[in-house]
């Protein structure tokens, strides 16, 4: 989605600023080169992942969540579809369990924001919190008054540099990172036919989310498509340069069937090369949603398809975790919530399965 987008580049300049700030996994390697990892989601320090279908409360533990007036806070990087989406799904689900949220924040990628919002939350020393650190290095103290406080948190994606599950966080949860990188893959390889020329536009920086999306597209590509040849590679730090990034890659390879491009917000840049050079054979692919990228997607342009998550569980899942912490039940370290492939024929019903809205209007016309 442009707004995840946008947050996702954001997030990636401030975490990644020092590499320590970046926690990939065990797994990860530079996406443009080596050999190709087993496409299998991690978390951020290699956990194994639990599905959230898993993440389960009975009716006796709902009824004790009820009865314990607690109280959440919600603490996020930024706003936009994404967030909102993750918070609608995290405040309905607190809203079943009887827990009340007594604080919704947005730190506008401002890691000193974040700071001074948590403290101000930890004033009304919630229950539970459920957050996603906009500097994993800051976080590591930043958080810290929430934990002395006794709330039970949460994170969303990444977790303090140096925290322990168990110990200071009760699990982390985030999209089916594998599974949306190698569904892309099968979606371009659809789109051409299963065999032909494609170039990939990976994030070069060491940022786990990213990197694991990549690296599954790229081992889909070389271990089920042998008639699909990636031609073309190129990395990206900087999401505005993408247009600039394609026009190189198209330059010296014209006849491209395929493009792969790391995530929509950069999508939208070499999706205006192919049209600035009237080359509409080359197919495009990306993760996350954009209104630019699925109309093109619905008005039979470059886009094959897209590849988003389910936003709206994400924040039901977090909910229920936070849940497990109240409850001293004993949670997971890492959870994912499902991948959604998107086409043109089920873009509305995928938009509201994400995000728990109508898709906008110009998409529904």
């Amino acid at each position: 989605m442009r707004s995840q987008s946008i947050a996702l580049s954001a997030l990636i300049a401030v975490s990644c600023l020092a590499l320590t700030a970046c926690t990939p996994t065990a797994t990860d390697k530079p996406a443009g080169g080596g050999s190709s990892p087993s496409i299998t989601t991690r978390g951020p320090n290699g956990e194994e992942a639990t599905p959230s279908s898993d993440i389960t409360l009975s009716d006796s533990e709902k009824e004790r969540l009820r009865a314990g007036s607690y109280t959440a806070a919600l603490l996020w990087p930024a706003s936009g579809d994404f967030i909102d989406a993750v918070n609608r799904g995290a405040t309905d689900e607190f809203g079943d369990l009887g827990v009340k949220v007594v604080a919704t924040t947005d730190a506008q990628f401002d890691p000193a924001k974040q700071q001074n919002d948590i403290a101000t939350a930890t004033a009304l020393r919630p229950s539970a919190v459920l957050s996603l650190p906009v500097d994993p290095s800051s976080g590591a103290v930043a958080y810290q008054p929430l934990l002395d406080a006794g709330s039970k948190i949460v994170f969303m994606s990444n977790v303090p540099v140096g925290w322990t599950q168990g110990d200071k966080y009760v699990s982390v949860a985030t999209d089916d990172l594998a599974a949306m990188g190698s569904l892309a893959a099968d979606a371009l390889a659809e789109a051409i036919g299963g065999s032909g020329k494609i170039g990939y536009i990976y994030h070069d920086a060491e940022f786990y989310v990213t990197n694991q999306r990549d690296q599954a597209f790229k081992s889909t590509i070389e271990s089920k498509y042998p008639s699909i040849e990636l031609v073309a590679e190129a990395g990206l730090t900087d999401p505005s340069s993408a247009e600039e990034t394609a026009n190189a890659m198209l330059l010296r390879n014209p006849d491209l069937d395929g493009i792969y491009v790391t995530w929509s917000q950069p999508a939208e840049g070499v999706l205006s090369a192919l049209r600035s050079a009237g080359n509409t054979k080359t197919k495009l692919v990306t993760l996350d949603l954009s209104e630019p990228i699925a109309l093109d997607l619905v008005s039979g342009g470059n886009v094959a398809g897209i590849v988003a998550d389910e936003a709206y569980t994400l924040g039901r899942t977090l909910a229920k975790l936070a849940a497990y912490g109240l409850l001293q039940k004993e949670a997971p370290p890492f959870v994912i919530v499902p991948a959604v492939p998107i086409s043109a024929n089920n873009l509305q019903e995928a938009w509201m399965k994400s995000l728990n809205v109508e898709a906008p209007a110009a998409l529904r016309e």
